[in-house]
């Protein structure tokens, strides 16, 4: 029973000592040293390119694609190509059987014969007419001269007739010329029909207007195809072509990124089903914006010599608005902002905070660049700052950028 009394003494006065410490803890026991200093999360002030960008999705387009039709009507004689063939600029597709053109062909044809044996009988009734008038002329000239040397020689009315002989001929040989005149008209009308002849009959050999891709084929082997100018019928194209060795991105850019477009820029452009990057360039842009959006249409051409790429992949770009080469920048959330300036908490050599006040330039979706108020090298606090006050000694951590909870547990 004295055991039992002892170890209830002893249990009490351990709890009762317990508490005491407890007690005494909290009532004033306090730590020294640094262990006492709230930890916070900084980062350094540094120097280095800020590059302010914008990432947009877009859509690959063909830089050419046209339906290919038919100048003239016909039928399909033979045709060279299908879908997926690679053809070359004035590469026939198809030829067409027009045989009514041919007919055409023939007769402007004979027409230029005809005219050409006309001109040929004209300069023959030509030197028949000059030789006649040169003789007649000739006679008359001399009759003339022995009436004048002697007169009452020549009877009047032989005078008269070797003059009206002269004239005569002379008409001729105008006649003849015109005849002459007419018959070369002629022949450069007929050449004129057979010139345009031939060129409706070039065609029927439908050719590729630029290098490209056979994306779809209309017709067959024996199709009629209507003459593609003509409004009062729908005709049907042979071949649709696309061209694949340069395509257009398209992608919506924003109104707050517009002012900074630029034509030329170079942009790199990264296609996900690639998993490749390429070069693009500023190409167009519609220079208004949608007002559903407030996006602006722009195209950026990227080169596809090989046809890696096709009509229709997504692709993302990054569109560099602004670069600034040598920068002083600290993480955006070290950037306290006010109604009338910002400022940012800066420690100290000794741990100190103290406030700030900075004057900003670029900004970036990270960084953002510091005017003035700041040295490279200084540390300043990430984040809210824990709810440190200048004035404050804490213990600094450089943490990396885009720390969401600055302070250290």
């Amino acid at each position: 029973m004295q055991r039992k009394h002892i170890g209830i003494a002893v249990g009490v006065l351990a709890v009762a000592a317990t508490g005491w410490a407890i007690l005494s803890h909290r009532l004033g026991a306090k730590p020294t040293g640094d262990d006492s200093l709230r930890t916070v999360a900084v980062a350094l002030v540094e120097r280095g390119p800020l590059v302010n960008s914008v990432k947009l999705s877009g859509e690959f387009r063909a830089f050419q694609q046209i339906d290919v039709h038919a100048k003239v009507a016909g039928y399909i004689r033979v045709i060279y190509v299908d879908v997926g063939d690679q053809v070359k600029e004035g590469q026939v597709l198809a030829i067409l059987e027009v045989p009514e053109l041919n007919a055409e062909v023939t007769g402007a044809k004979a027409d230029i014969r005809r005219s050409q044996d006309a001109i040929r009988r004209a300069q023959s009734e030509i030197e028949r007419s000059q030789s006649a008038y040169r003789a007649y002329h000739a006679a008359y000239t001399r009759l003339k001269q022995a009436s004048e040397a002697r007169p009452g020689l020549i009877a009047e009315q032989e005078l008269d007739d070797s003059l009206a002989k002269d004239q005569e001929t002379q008409a001729q040989v105008d006649s003849s010329r015109a005849a002459l005149a007419e018959a070369q008209n002629q022949l450069s009308s007929a050449e004129a029909v057979l010139e345009r002849l031939n060129a409706m009959e070039a065609y029927s050999h439908i050719t590729a207007p630029f290098a490209g891709v056979v994306t779809k084929r209309y017709a067959d082997t024996g199709s009629l195809i209507q003459a593609g100018t003509t409004s009062e019928t729908q005709s049907m194209p042979v071949v649709q072509l696309a061209e694949w060795s340069k395509l257009r991105l398209v992608v919506p850019v924003p109104e707050s990124a517009v002012p900074q477009l630029r034509l030329g820029t170079v942009v790199s452009v990264h296609v996900s089903a690639l998993n490749r990057d390429f070069d693009g360039e500023v190409a167009r842009f519609a220079d208004s914006l949608n007002e559903e959006t407030r996006t602006m249409h722009t195209e950026i051409d990227v080169k596809n010599p090989q046809g890696t790429l096709k009509e229709g992949m997504y692709a993302e770009v990054k569109l560099v608005l602004q670069e600034v080469k040598s920068a002083l920048n600290v993480p955006v959330q070290a950037i306290q902002r006010g109604s009338s300036a910002a400022s940012v908490f800066r420690v100290d050599a000794q741990g100190r905070i103290e406030e700030r006040k900075v004057s900003l330039g670029e900004e970036t979706s990270d960084r953002v660049q510091v005017l003035s108020g700041l040295m490279e090298g200084d540390r300043v606090v990430i984040g809210n700052g824990g709810g440190v006050r200048p004035g404050d000694k804490v213990r600094p951590k450089v943490v990396s950028e885009n720390v969401d909870s600055p302070e250290a547990p």
